[in-house]
């Protein structure tokens, strides 16, 4: 089990009790901020040079050209940290890896027909647009894990992220990162899947940073059907991200410089940043990007 000091729960790279808890180079931060963040610096670079030699090379962008030379992560003449936040699902990536396991679940009969029922009853809810409890249907998807000692869950996902999410990663998603790393922005991606999914895309693309749904531990290291805090969906993406940045670079010494999300539940996100970008957005959020003035990108 990781190692508990005061409010942190830390995973190291190297030296860690059992390094199945989190991938290699993965630590957690604090329970507040439910993130998983890659250790700084250098530990982040084999993974974005491993993506870039995957066929997913960077493009220079319109963030490069003005900070080329910059360190991720360092200051701008202003003294503050810039940093581009991605949403995953349906940004990052083309469709949704929470419904994706949901299906892997479903063939594997992982999840009993009553809970695939309820699952799917919430969303239909949820495309209607209707008030639903985020907790409670990913709860409904842990019951497969309930009980499952946090290791072996760990790597079932992480075999799911490379057989099933993987290969959706949009190679623009992965250049426009890419790109921002080199004009010295911190890459963050903020998601409302569940965090050892997010972990495991860190390992293959040139993400610094994750915040993403955390799945409540209990005491003999298992899984339970509670989620720690609050799912990082709608505006608790830049609360959990402002909790975040807070804490790694000090109040007031940061900003949201980008944000790149696709769903209408990404309209605080955009809003958080100097500038929005709406990827392949739903009506909704087209409508709010086209009245906003944020950019609207056609990805693959």
């Amino acid at each position: 089990m990781p190692h508990m000091e005061d409010d942190y729960v830390l995973v190291p790279c190297e030296g860690a009790s059992d390094p199945r808890e989190l991938p290699e180079g993965v630590v957690r931060v604090t329970p507040g901020a439910l993130g998983a963040a890659r250790l700084m610096p250098g530990a982040g670079e084999g993974a974005a040079d491993a993506s870039a030699g995957a066929g997913a090379a960077a493009a220079p962008g319109p963030a490069a050209a003005s900070d080329a030379a910059a360190t991720p992560g360092s200051a701008g003449a202003d003294g503050k940290v810039r940093i581009a936040v991605f949403d995953f699902d349906g940004t990052t990536l083309t469709g949704n890896s929470p419904v994706m396991l949901v299906s892997h679940l479903a063939r594997e009969g992982k999840l009993a027909p009553s809970v695939i029922a309820r699952i799917l009853v919430w969303g239909g809810a949820y495309k209607a647009r209707l008030p639903q409890n985020e907790s409670w249907v990913r709860g409904l998807v842990f019951s497969a894990f309930h009980g499952k000692p946090v290791a072996q869950v760990n790597e079932y996902l992480r075999a799911f992220y490379r057989r099933k999410v993987s290969p959706r990663v949009r190679a623009e998603a992965v250049r426009a990162m890419r790109a921002h790393l080199d004009a010295g922005h911190v890459v963050v991606c903020v998601s409302a899947t569940f965090e050892p999914i997010i972990a495991a895309a860190m390992l293959e693309h040139p993400i610094q940073y994750a915040i993403a749904t955390r799945m409540r531990v209990d005491a003999y290291g298992c899984y339970t059907t509670q989620v720690e805090g609050l799912p990082v969906e709608g505006e608790e993406k830049v609360a959990a991200l402002a909790r975040f940045a807070d804490e790694r670079f000090g109040a007031g010494s940061w900003e949201v410089g980008w944000a790149y999300g696709d769903h209408h539940s990404d309209r605080a996100l955009l809003a958080s940043a100097r500038e929005g970008h709406a990827v392949t957005p739903d009506r909704p959020l087209k409508r709010t990007a086209q009245e906003r003035g944020y950019e609207i990108l056609d990805w693959e």
